[in-house]
């Protein structure tokens, strides 16, 4: 099972990654996550939560586009109390970043690509974290880097 660290303590707490339900919408505001998540109703919409608990800690919307063997990131945020210097927990982005080379993966086998459109920026943070390679305006996954984060994030 995957997991994320609680900086205070150094505990590292199971996490759970699954569909968001019709249900969650209530309780995924802009405020909190930033964007309007309505809007990616088209695509697949995860969330990442401690196992065990209702709150969801992150977020992530993907598209695949089997011709390419891509998965596309349309959006992906952590809830506001995780982010920046004080941020609750750590590795939220990366397990849902993770997450999504897995889903490549089980899909599209040894082609299988993770990319997004990076915020301008975030892209050479997305390159130096998690090992992504630069495509102008996307930063992608595929191959040998795809394979190395998702090793990382095995336990």
């Amino acid at each position: 099972m995957q997991k994320i660290t609680h900086l205070e303590t150094s505990a590292k707490k199971d996490i759970v990654i699954e569909l968001v339900s019709e249900e969650d919408f209530k309780s995924i505001t802009k405020a909190k996550y930033f964007f309007d998540w309505k809007k990616e109703k088209e695509n697949l919409i995860y969330k990442l939560r401690i196992d065990g608990a209702d709150e969801i800690l992150g977020l992530m919307a993907i598209k695949h586009f089997e011709q390419e063997e891509r998965c596309e990131i349309k959006l992906l945020s952590v809830s506001k109390e995780n982010r920046g210097q004080n941020k609750k927990y750590k590795d939220i982005a990366e397990n849902l970043i993770a997450f999504a080379c897995r889903e490549a993966v089980k899909n599209y086998a040894e082609n299988a690509c993770v990319s997004l459109f990076p915020k301008t920026e975030l892209k050479s943070h997305y390159i130096e974290k998690y090992g992504m390679l630069d495509a102008g305006k996307q930063v992608f996954l595929e191959g040998i880097s795809l394979f190395r984060l998702l090793k990382k994030n095995e336990l």
